[in-house]
């Protein structure tokens, strides 16, 4: 200690070395600042909370309910219709997207290698495509994609029968027509793989939680 008593240098701690001192916490802190940012974390929690509670981890929290899928014509990009309910008797995975969306650039080459592999085993990819862009500027980013399954041209009317919050979103629907899983946002092709399989391996009338059973034990 000095002889003023006064010292500013920081103890020393022999076995770790000095120690810096305590924080003081800044004064004179505005009152209508600290109300502000409170209401902004408060809000930010909230969204946070309601958006999880919509969409969960990316896979549907009561996909274990078997659905029906909302039958639907759209036009492909080739100019013909496509009816959902003409392609029963394969597995279908329902895939919503759009050229501006970035997450569906990275998984589409997943969708082409998945449509590769389990199309002799009778799985069908259909994309939808939910865009503004023109027919042929959205079959030129088929095109580019390398895309092997057929393109829809979206409509308002059937997105909201699927109720597609946002893009991508695939539904996998099994053989007999019933959604038995889905996935909402990008998520690994893993996952995808495993929904795709649950598809076309549903059993009829079986829920997906017994068709799962049925894959693990083969």
């Amino acid at each position: 200690m000095s002889e003023g008593g006064n010292s500013h240098e920081p103890t020393v701690d022999e076995a770790s070395g000095p120690i810096p001192p305590p924080v003081q916490p800044p004064r004179n802190r505005n009152p209508l600042a600290l109300v502000v940012a409170a209401v902004v974390v408060a809000g930010m929690l909230y969204f946070g909370f309601h958006m999880a509670r919509r969409a969960g981890p990316g896979r549907t929290p009561g996909a274990a309910q078997v659905t029906d899928a909302p039958d639907f014509t759209l036009e492909s990009l080739d100019g013909k219709s496509l009816r959902l309910s003409d392609l029963r008797g394969k597995a279908v995975l329902l895939n919503f997207w759009a050229t501006w969306c970035v997450p569906c650039k990275i998984e589409m080459p997943w969708l082409v290698e998945l449509q590769k592999e389990y199309g002799p085993q009778g799985l069908q990819i259909v994309g939808v495509a939910m865009d503004d862009s023109s027919k042929e500027d959205i079959a030129q980013f088929a095109k580019d994609m390398g895309v092997n399954y057929p393109v829809l041209i979206g409509k308002n009317d059937v997105a909201d029968a699927y109720a597609v919050p946002a893009m991508p979103e695939s539904f996998f629907i099994d053989r007999d027509g019933r959604i038995v899983d889905k996935i909402i946002g990008l998520k690994g092709k893993a996952d995808i793989e495993e929904s795709v399989r649950k598809a076309l391996n549903a059993q009829p009338g079986a829920s997906p939680t017994a068709a799962a059973a049925t894959q693990a034990q083969k």
